[in-house]
């Protein structure tokens, strides 16, 4: 297991707290709008794709462990992360399933969480994610967990997110301290705005930790 999943690695650190904070977050802000199916992006590929990956990797672990029957779906299509984090094979994924209507779960030793890998790279990543056979996919997705979280493409590099996003309850914006530019979290902000998707809120990876807490 990589060592980015504190979650399970280190379900005691501030790291994984902080997740199983974002969790907490998540529930209350759908208290009055349900939230089954959520993609997490980043504003561009600079952002560190790695972050976001392992930013919805460690959500997905957190709710899992509170009972949520949950399923990780990499739909970045271009730069899949999802089958490094986890050490799993990526032959079959979501793009096999668009094609043939057949799912590849992959179990992860985590109760109550499958994986749903990214699959071949398409030549047409954005076509596949707008499809009706997408639209199909998420409603056999949504049958079989609680809680559907999307691993998606930087929402400024290419049309990917936006175009899935649209299908989907909300988005959540990762950001990384001293990487991530301020006129492209804004520029990423409206891009999302215009197109009527639901921010539901953003995250920050890498900043300090601050001491002095007493301990909490």
């Amino acid at each position: 297991m990589q060592v980015s999943l504190h979650t399970l690695t280190d379900p005691a650190s501030s790291v994984a707290e902080a997740y199983r904070t974002l969790r907490t977050n998540l529930m209350f802000a759908a208290l009055n709008k349900p939230l089954q199916t959520l993609v997490l992006t980043s504003p561009t590929p600079d952002a560190n794709c790695a972050d976001k990956s392992s930013t919805i990797a460690n959500l997905a672990v957190s709710f899992a462990q509170i009972g949520r029957k949950t399923i990780l779906v990499d739909a970045d299509l271009r730069r899949p992360k999802q089958h490094e984090l986890w050490q799993i094979s990526n032959e079959r994924g979501l793009t096999s399933a668009l094609l043939d209507g057949k799912l590849s779960l992959q179990n992860v030793g985590v109760e109550n969480l499958q994986v749903l890998t990214s699959g071949p790279k398409p030549p047409n990543s954005a076509d596949l994610l707008g499809s009706r056979k997408m639209e199909e996919l998420l409603a056999q997705l949504k049958e079989q967990a609680e809680i559907l979280l999307f691993d998606a493409p930087p929402v400024l590099a290419v049309s990917d997110t936006p175009i899935l996003a649209s299908k989907l309850d909300g988005i959540l914006l990762a950001f990384t301290a001293g990487k991530t530019r301020r006129d492209h979290a804004q520029r990423a902000k409206e891009l999302l705005e215009k197109a009527n998707i639901r921010i539901v809120g953003t995250v920050l990876n890498n900043a300090p930790i601050e001491t002095g807490d007493g301990g909490y």
